[in-house]
């Protein structure tokens, strides 16, 4: 298995700060994002991994370092053309993709060794719902994901860390040219077949660092010793 890192955008929800550094560099208790994320990447098994960013690429580079595969977003189009970018070197294989807003303290290993087919996705209650993809259950099971719902039909939102077999590619391109396209397009066809399974967490063990306030939370989650830079013999 090989991990994509998704960390393109403008990082917008976290101007001022973004305007001059990347959002995976902003520091939580003196050790950046980014840390956080390839630790636990790494500590699940998984040593190629590909980082997609944006104009601070440079910078996320001189701080990771050259044993990670980089690709420059030029222009900010979207998920779908930038997992594309990625695309040369994670054929053929499965798929950890991580959007770098999220961390997490799950530790992956045992769901990655025994994975083979179909998809994985993390879930976790949520307060606003409408701002992530939420999943729709029947019987226990998840049956369909509907992205930011207008109108209530739960609180377990899929986002940020997904697990997918080899077709990841296969498939998003049957749906990439959507007008309305989102990871969830993806994932969908394999809750249809299904083939996808989720792993539930809860909020003290996952957290979205992507706006001011959850970057504080995350911080002071942090400080607490609730996250941690894990090292790969740990």
């Amino acid at each position: 298995m090989k991990a994509i890192i998704v960390a393109g955008g403008h990082g917008s929800r976290l101007y001022p700060m973004t305007k001059f550094t990347h959002k995976t560099l902003l520091p939580l208790c003196g050790r950046p994002i980014i840390d956080y994320v390839i630790s636990t990447i790494r500590h699940a098994g998984i040593n190629e991994i590909t980082i997609i960013g944006n104009r601070f690429i440079d910078k996320i580079q001189d701080h990771v370092g050259n044993d990670v595969n980089y690709v420059l977003e030029e222009e900010p189009k979207g998920v779908a053309p930038a997992l594309q970018l990625a695309r040369k070197h994670n054929e053929g294989c499965p798929l950890l993709i991580w959007f770098s807003d999220n961390i997490t303290n799950i530790d992956l290993s045992s769901n990655i060794r025994q994975f083979t087919k179909g998809a994985i996705l993390l879930t976790r209650e949520v307060d606003k719902p409408q701002d992530f993809g939420i999943a729709v259950m029947d019987d226990g099971k998840i049956v369909d994901v509907v992205e930011k719902p207008k109108s209530p039909i739960g609180n377990l939102a899929i986002g940020g860390i997904y697990i997918f077999d080899e077709k990841f590619w296969q498939r998003l391109d049957s749906v990439q040219d959507s007008d309305t396209f989102s990871i969830s397009d993806v994932t969908r066809q394999y809750l249809v077949e299904g083939s996808a399974s989720i792993i539930s967490v809860g909020e003290e063990t996952w957290i979205d660092c992507g706006t001011p306030s959850s970057l504080q939370r995350a911080a002071k989650m942090v400080e607490e010793g609730r996250f941690k830079i894990r090292e790969v013999n740990e």
